[in-house]
């Protein structure tokens, strides 16, 4: 049989194919994609034909497919097995997709916490913030869950615990970024706190959904302490002395301390209030 010009050598269909002698040469040990024809000069070569067999492979192996299971549905060229097969392989994609948009939902939160981070310390600005979902626990709720002697780390305890177990029953995603909210026109120190909140990835309906609305921002930032009263101090000396106007509730929350290890001098919280346009 001579060769002919219409046949590819394995070089040649490997790089139609966009991959490698190598990877065409385990498919042939595997019996997944053999050459159709051997030359005259016992060299062989692949037909153009074969670049879908070689596409079909590829689908599966980009969903996950283990060559296995590649080569049992090409033998059994079953429409239905194949169907099923897909079928599986799409439930997966579908659960990585959601997975990667929630670490991508996680790492931008991150990104913007560490980049705020690098603000001054005690230093009112202001800025456009963006939209947040949060899921936001009443504290009368938490109170109950709780006691007059329950320390900080219990309290952690107990707020992490019912956001997780809320989180799994309304199907949500969580960063764990961990929040406060102080009611308009109530002081503003540490002990008026309304609700304790974690963000969420999206809006949901389920009675413990706030919105954080995108707006224009006065927000200072406490570094390296976890008492942040002189941060609420400051914030509201300077609303007071530039007869600033806002609206709702302030917004406290830790922007490093979670990330960089838990240590005091790391530690980066940031109090927000919303002003008004």
């Amino acid at each position: 049989m001579e060769h002919r010009k219409s046949w590819l050598t394995s070089g040649a269909f490997a790089s139609f194919c966009g991959t490698t002698k190598e990877t065409l040469r385990h498919y042939k040990d595997m019996g997944l994609l053999s050459p159709a024809h051997q030359g005259d000069n016992r060299y062989f070569y692949y037909d153009i034909n074969q670049f879908y067999d070689f596409y079909a492979i590829a689908i599966f192996r980009q969903t996950g497919t283990p060559l296995e299971e590649i080569r049992r549905c090409l033998r059994e060229q079953s429409a239905a097995k194949t169907l099923s097969q897909f079928r599986v392989q799409q439930k997966r994609l579908e659960e990585e997709r959601r997975n990667l948009e929630q670490m991508d939902f996680v790492l931008s939160g991150i990104i913007r916490n560490l980049e705020l981070s690098a603000s001054p310390d005690l230093v009112p600005r202001t800025a456009w913030f963006e939209r947040e979902h949060l899921l936001a626990l009443p504290a009368r709720e938490l109170e109950a869950l709780t006691s007059p002697e329950t320390g900080e780390d219990e309290m952690l305890i107990a707020v992490l615990e019912r956001c997780r177990a809320l989180c799994r029953q309304y199907a949500l995603r969580t960063d764990y970024q961990l929040g406060a909210i102080h009611l308009p026109g109530a002081p503003v120190d540490q002990t008026t706190i309304s609700h304790l909140y974690t963000r969420i990835q999206e809006a949901a309906d389920f009675p413990y959904y706030q919105e954080k609305p995108a707006g224009s921002y006065l927000y200072l930032c406490c570094r390296g302490r976890w008492d942040i009263s002189e941060g609420y101090t400051r914030l509201s000396r300077h609303i007071s002395e530039h007869g600033l106007q806002t609206v709702g509730g302030f917004y406290a929350c830790d922007l490093a301390g979670f990330i960089l290890n838990g240590v005091e001098e790391n530690a980066v919280s940031m109090i927000s209030v919303r002003l008004e346009t």
